[in-house]
């Protein structure tokens, strides 16, 4: 049996450090057992997901040097390699469940959804789906779809009994079948959710291993289910702990920069950071900690993975890269990676348009331009002291600024410029007012070169990570604050980004 392995992220977000995790150990075990590593874009979240995302999560894995047999890219015998190509075998295969009593039409309103399951938590029962459309009977079912009602196909749950969750590294889990959801395996659109998706495609490409993270474990019965529905062989469980932060809570990008692309747009070298990711899951035989990839799948075994909380120390991280650069980068090596990173000509072009008609001598470039060749900036809370805003009012800025630069897609000046001119209007505040903290925040000035080709410059990840930046420098938000101006962002009128 060829082992072969995949990685499929979501493309609704910046290309996640998690991605790079379990695409590094995929592809270890894979490649050091002669077998084959295959990328699918799991895009079936049709509202989010977006082709630029998409195109990040190549162009970032492919920097770090993790390349796949078969991909949307590259093509392959199980083609397409995208969930929203392939929406005819999804239908096919819920008609399969479907026929076989497997799965059932649900009509349930989401009203109805709602109340159910706020009686099921305040009587402390798990919240589930109670299985009311799974008694019709299949011509009522039938009949109220013909007849245009909206519904979705949820599959078939026992209601009693334990499954047995078979991992390769922690051995059996059970888990009580009172405690899984009738899964919604079809929405009301006619996509699949990805728990069809994933399990239908696993089989299809052949996938002999899944090497995921641990917040799968307890959706493992509604695969395992549905394997044994399809009457297909289940491939081998490897379920690897979550990166944590430092505090041990999981990694998320408001304790640390989570996005590849920061990494990059940073300064480190794509060796270290797959060293680091490599490191925190598992060891080389002789203990070392600088290894290479080539190394790492040479000597890769899947028993050495440690199943402790595995904590991502950007301090470690730059130790580490600290010594790959001093110890595998000559002199010559050493300039064509600086040159490469921010020094070449096609980065330079891009700000010279800004600074040309600014400087008399070359000798003010570095100053004038020393913010966009940095990476986070030395700020202080003093920094923000305007005479026209206080501290929450800044925040609020900082914040509101942030959420709607995460969901900017087409990074530009122009579409920046729109964006926080949108959230100026609402708040009815001067742009000049509003954009005050936004100019700190960015270039640790209060005037500088223009903001928004600044931060077209930048690049969205480091954009983004100096204005979380700024508001931890600022105390941080607490979570009481945030559900408020959670509350006040939605409730305001702008336009879309």
């Amino acid at each position: 049996m060829k082992v072969r392995t995949r990685v499929a992220p979501s493309p609704t977000g910046d290309p996640h450090v998690g991605t790079a995790y379990m695409a590094l150990f995929s592809m270890c075990f894979a490649h050091q057992h002669g077998g084959e590593f295959i990328l699918r874009i799991e895009d079936t979240d049709a509202a989010r997901s977006t082709p630029e995302s998409e195109q990040n999560i190549l162009d970032s894995l492919k920097w770090l040097g993790l390349n796949w047999d078969e991909g949307p890219d590259v093509g392959g015998p199980h083609a397409p390699y995208r969930s929203s190509e392939r929406l005819a075998i999804y239908q096919q295969h819920v008609q399969e469940l479907l026929d076989k009593n497997h799965a059932f039409h649900c009509f349930c309103s989401s009203e109805r959804l709602n109340a159910m399951r706020q009686q099921q938590m305040a009587t402390g029962k798990t919240a589930r789906y109670d299985g009311l459309c799974a008694k019709l009977s299949r011509d009522e079912a039938n009949t109220r779809v013909t007849a245009g009602e909206s519904h979705v196909v949820r599959m078939q749950v026992p209601e009693a009994g334990v499954c047995t969750v078979h991992d390769l590294l922690r051995g059996e889990i059970e888990i009580d079948w009172s405690h899984v959801d009738m899964q919604i395996l079809q929405k009301a659109d006619g996509n699949p959710t990805y728990h069809l998706a994933v399990v239908v495609d696993d089989h299809l490409m052949e996938i002999t291993h899944i090497i995921r993270g641990e917040e799968w474990i307890n959706s493992a019965p509604k695969h395992i289910l549905l394997y044994e529905y399809f009457g297909w062989q289940m491939p081998v469980l490897i379920h690897m702990n979550l990166l944590r932060n430092p505090d041990k809570s999981k990694l998320s990008k408001r304790k640390n920069p989570t996005s590849i692309g920061y990494y990059k747009k940073m300064g480190f070298l794509p060796e270290a950071i797959i060293n680091y990711l490599g490191l925190l899951g598992w060891s080389m035989p002789d203990e070392r900690e600088k290894f290479s990839l080539a190394e790492m799948i040479e000597h890769f075994d899947i028993q050495r993975i440690s199943l402790g909380a595995p904590v991502f120390d950007v301090q470690k991280l730059a130790w580490l890269n600290g010594r790959w650069i001093r110890e595998d980068l000559d002199d010559e090596a050493f300039a064509d990676r600086l040159s490469e990173w921010a020094l070449n000509r096609d980065h330079l072009m891009q700000f010279i348009p800004l600074i040309k008609e600014r400087v008399d001598t070359f000798s003010e470039v570095v100053p004038m331009t020393s913010f966009l060749l940095a990476g986070m900036l030395d700020l202080s809370a003093d920094a923000f002291n305007l005479k026209k805003l206080d501290q929450s009012q800044i925040k609020k800025i900082l914040q509101f600024a942030l959420w709607d630069l995460e969901a900017l897609q087409q990074w530009e000046r122009d579409h920046i410029n729109d964006l926080l001119a949108g959230i100026a209007d609402s708040l009815d505040m001067k742009l000049s007012e509003f954009l005050l903290p936004l100019f700190i925040a960015i270039s640790g000035k209060s005037v500088s070169l223009p903001l928004f080709d600044s931060m077209e410059v930048l690049g969205p990840d480091l954009s983004r990570a100096r204005l979380r930046h700024a508001i931890n420098v600022l105390g941080g938000i607490s979570r009481k604050e945030n559900k408020r101006l959670e509350k006040e962002y939605r409730g305001l009128s702008k336009p879309q980004p």
